[in-house]
């Protein structure tokens, strides 16, 4: 008998064609499940920071019966070019957290000083650098990496070289202080300059009271933009004189996702965790979370919002459709995009209940408003 072997038979074109856009199927499929998993783990490590930036200011207050400043420290003063016998009264409300976040070693560095100039301060001065450092706005050893866990992942924000290792996706709430932002002592919200703010001052309850939210950190100068370059979450346009006025003039300066060409745009947020800057370090409840930017002045630096001139900072961040922000109380909640601000086309009070909804009654730590819940 003669036996007949077959060979093996091989897949046609067409069903090799048919497994390749299964695979590709597929992998269009799982692809959106993968990304949202991780930005899931993403936003939850962001939500982290926020509840541990809870705890430590409640632990604070535990320890001095106040809650730190928005900027306090040695305030100099400065002699001639020299900017290393003082930090100038502007160290964050990181670095006095420092020790309940469990950098206790960074804190006690920075409040030695160094006798010997050999902390490589990057402000002009004598070799001495005074306990509780230098000038905020430099470098020095000290504080040149900032806590890993003041940075959201979420953020994918890379900044151009050299490296800026001094970086935060964390702020404060200055309430819906809008005038005087940067220097203001007793702002509508929790932190002020220079202000030690007690838990009794919270008239509106601690549950009732925003402490901390997030913002999208960004390092460049003075620009004017073209159309599509910069994102109103990555900038804030100066010159808006109106905003004192009319808060809600601030969208007139961008178009969708982007500021308008010829608009004049800085990006100051998350580059200098220890400077106690507004533009630095701070947000204010006023305009809703990922809308634009806006000052009233044209300074270059992180310094507006001074004297008369307004600065509108909102909360900001990559996580769909809002933020995550933490009350006083510890607890850490997601605010919407879409959360009610009120009239906008209202200037700031400065007593009594916030013109600007749910969110300004949120940021008030006295205002009377009724329990500002969001849920």
């Amino acid at each position: 008998m003669v036996r007949i072997r077959l060979g093996r038979r091989a897949f046609t074109l067409v069903e090799l064609l048919v497994v390749i856009a299964i695979i590709g199927i597929l992998v269009g499929l799982l692809l959106p499940a993968v990304q949202a998993a991780r930005e899931a783990a993403r936003r939850m490590q962001c939500t982290n920071g926020i509840k541990q930036l809870g705890l430590a200011l409640l632990n604070y207050e535990s320890t001095f019966k106040a809650l730190p400043p928005r900027k306090g420290g040695t305030a100099g003063p400065f002699v001639g070019a020299n900017r290393n016998n003082s930090n100038g009264g502007r160290l964050s409300t990181f670095v006095f957290l420092l020790p309940y976040m469990e950098q206790s070693a960074m804190y006690n560095n920075i409040q030695a000083g160094d006798p010997t100039g050999a902390g490589g301060s990057t402000i002009a001065g004598g070799p001495t650098i005074a306990p509780g450092g230098p000038a905020a706005w430099g470098g020095w050893t000290p504080w040149n990496f900032s806590p890993s866990m003041l940075v959201c992942p979420s953020d994918g924000t890379v900044f151009q070289a050299p490296t800026n290792t001094q970086k935060n996706n964390y702020a404060f709430s200055v309430g819906d202080t809008n005038n005087n932002a940067l220097n203001i002592a007793d702002s509508r919200g929790v932190f002020g300059s220079q202000k030690f703010t007690k838990l009794g001052e919270l008239t509106d309850g601690t549950s009732n009271t925003i402490t901390v939210s997030e913002r999208l950190k960004a390092n460049y100068g003075l620009s004017t933009v073209v159309a599509n370059q910069i994102e109103t979450v990555l900038g804030t346009a100066t010159s808006v004189g109106t905003i004192l006025a009319a808060p809600g003039s601030c969208y007139n300066t961008a178009t969708g996702r982007y500021f308008n060409a010829a608009q004049r745009v800085k990006g100051r947020f998350g580059s200098l965790w220890t400077d106690g800057q507004s533009e630095r370090t701070c947000f204010n409840t006023i305009l809703p979370p990922n809308k634009p930017s806006c000052t009233s002045d044209n300074n270059v630096n992180a310094d507006s919002g001074a004297n008369t001139f307004g600065l509108l900072i909102p909360a900001s961040s990559r996580h769909t459709g809002g933020v995550n922000a933490g009350r006083a109380d510890g607890s850490v909640q997601f605010i919407s995009n879409s959360i009610d601000t009120g009239n906008l086309n209202l200037p700031e009070q400065t007593s009594g209940a916030s013109p600007y909804g749910v969110w300004g009654a949120l940021g008030t730590k006295s205002g009377g408003e009724a329990s500002a819940n969001v849920d």
